[in-house]
């Protein structure tokens, strides 16, 4: 007898339904709304960059080592959907050339002692009802023993400790972490691309414990939540959203 799998939830997605839950709807449950789903210029700039910075990381990927090297990947890597003109596009690219230069020449001063064990790595763990699923950006190992979970944020030039410990993904990622390697302490980093800075924060036994408990409730609660008898609520980021014109049409909205 073939065992049903369960669902999975990823940070991605818990943030989307704390944000708005008719837009998990219309993103995750209701395949009309993959018609109203747009490109975004900031997507595919953050994409762009996170490409370059992997293989940069990637102690397998030997032809990204040098400034001239990360700037060739840029351009094999960069994503054009969503830019609105010629012009916008050659201003974020003119951005992300400057980022990656100043990264790559900035690293091994910042980074100098830590060995980074995995980029891109995606780790699961069994919560219960469903399965919690994340793929981090980069995890590095201390000469103490500790593990980093790294996380680039294209799209901010300030972060601070408490930014990252009230993050979603980011306790996602130390739970996730704790989970495969138990014996371990993990600490979650987020850099900012575009200004160089970076703030970390390591969550408490008990911390880890607490949010494991409410991420537990949460995940429950979307998984439970009717989708289809929604009755969207207006928001401020509502004028931004791929789905207004869908909400809209809800006579209550």
């Amino acid at each position: 007898m073939k065992t049903e799998r369960k669902p999975t939830l990823s940070p991605s997605k818990i943030t989307t339904y704390l944000a708005c839950p008719a837009k998990f709807g219309w993103t995750y449950m209701k395949p009309r709304g993959r018609w109203y789903m747009r490109a975004k210029s900031y997507y595919s700039f953050g994409a762009s960059l996170h490409r370059v910075l992997e293989r940069f990381h990637d102690s397998g990927d030997t032809g990204v080592e040098t400034t001239h090297q990360a700037l060739a990947a840029l351009d094999e890597s960069w994503l054009d959907a969503g830019f609105s003109s010629a012009e916008e596009m050659a201003d974020a690219y003119g951005e992300g050339k400057s980022i990656i230069e100043r990264y790559v020449e900035e690293h091994e001063v910042a980074r100098a002692g830590v060995d980074t064990l995995f980029v891109e790595k995606l780790l699961r763990k069994d919560m219960g009802d469903f399965v919690l699923i994340g793929r981090l950006d980069r995890i590095d190992e201390h000469a103490n023993g500790l593990l980093e979970v790294v996380d680039y944020k294209s799209g901010r030039t300030e972060v601070t400790p408490e930014d990252v410990a009230s993050d979603v993904a980011m306790g996602c990622y130390q739970l996730l972490l704790r989970e495969a390697y138990p014996e371990r302490p993990v600490k979650a980093t987020i850099v900012s691309l575009r200004s160089g800075e970076q703030a970390s924060y390591s969550m408490s036994d008990e911390e880890i414990s607490e949010f494991e408990f409410a991420l537990g409730e949460l995940g429950r609660k979307i998984l439970s939540h009717d989708y289809f008898e929604l009755e969207p609520v207006q928001k401020r980021l509502c004028e931004e959203c791929d789905f207004l014109e869908l909400c809209k049409t809800h006579p209550d909205f």
